[in-house]
């Protein structure tokens, strides 16, 4: 019975980098809503919208691959 929890507990994948992204892109979301909020004219000219566009998706993708892979 201890070999079997053994190997469960040896297959099981680590979840930190599914901690840290989640972190990250909630962290992005709380900072663009405070920016926004506070400065109406953000993200300004176009390729700040373009910007802030990328960077996103990419924290989104990160995240739910991450989520993906860890579970």
């Amino acid at each position: 019975m201890q070999a079997l929890l053994l190997v469960a507990e040896a297959a099981e994948k680590s979840k930190t980098a599914w901690y840290v992204l989640g972190s990250v892109l909630a962290l992005w979301a709380v900072l663009l809503a405070a920016v926004g909020i506070t400065q109406p004219e953000f993200p300004g000219k176009p390729a700040g919208r373009v910007a802030v566009i990328i960077v996103s998706a990419l924290l989104v993708a990160a995240a739910m691959t991450a989520a993906v892979v860890t579970s």
